[in-house]
């Protein structure tokens, strides 16, 4: 059981699968994911005192899916590595602030971080962020990816996918991918719609396809 001599912790519910605690030091925070280990559903979000507890939902899971499916035909078709981590716990403790995005990947930073244990910031944070929302989160995420230093985030929301870069410390919404410069960001929710009548793994192949035809006309 995971005790604690800090502050008492002010607990907000939401309607949303989600609770926020307030007044949770960071040794509570460490405790609490290490009483209940690696096997569990829901996923964090801590902000200098603020923890989130968030249970995803189906509308949320799929097109997270499908995304990093996606980010995986590219990889395949551009023959090039990747690093899937999934909903890894980004953390820094000198910042007190950690985050489980819905998956992250190593791309550009693949063969620094192969085969290593991430240990932020020995080791450089993911290249890519994915977040699916399908509800509004209570902590302000972007804020604490950019402390982190993730120097690109997708965020999908309500079948329109937005694209950020982060300049000087700050995400910027961009046309373009940093990590797939080539990548027509603006037809991806199409192929995420499409797979509700024809299945997920139809739409990736036609995805693929899609990618394919493109580097094709540049080479």
């Amino acid at each position: 059981m995971v005790t604690t001599t800090s502050t008492p912790v002010e607990q907000q519910t939401t309607p949303e699968n989600r609770v926020v605690l307030k007044g949770v030091s960071w040794s509570t925070f460490k405790a609490l994911l290490a009483d209940v280990g690696d096997d569990r559903a829901w996923r964090i979000a801590y902000d200098r005192g603020v923890l989130e507890i968030r249970m995803p939902l189906e509308e949320h899971e799929e097109p997270k899916r499908l995304i990093e499916s996606f980010v995986e035909a590219i990889v395949d078709e551009l023959e090039i590595e990747l690093r899937s981590l999934g909903s890894l716990t980004l953390e820094r403790e000198d910042l007190t602030r950690a985050v489980e995005p819905d998956s992250c990947f190593y791309i550009q930073n693949e063969s620094l971080v192969r085969g290593r244990n991430i240990n932020l910031p020995n080791d450089p944070p993911p290249d890519l962020a994915i977040e699916s929302d399908y509800t509004n989160s209570s902590v302000n995420k972007d804020a604490i990816y950019a402390a982190l230093g993730v120097p690109e985030l997708w965020r999908y929301r309500r079948q329109s996918l937005q694209v950020y870069q982060l300049i000087e410390g700050k995400y910027e919404m961009c046309d373009r991918s940093l990590a797939f410069p080539f990548l027509p960001v603006a037809e991806i929710p199409a192929f995420i719609e499409q797979s509700r009548t024809i299945g997920q793994r139809a739409a990736v192949r036609l995805f693929r396809q899609r990618i394919r035809e493109i580097l094709q006309s540049q080479s």
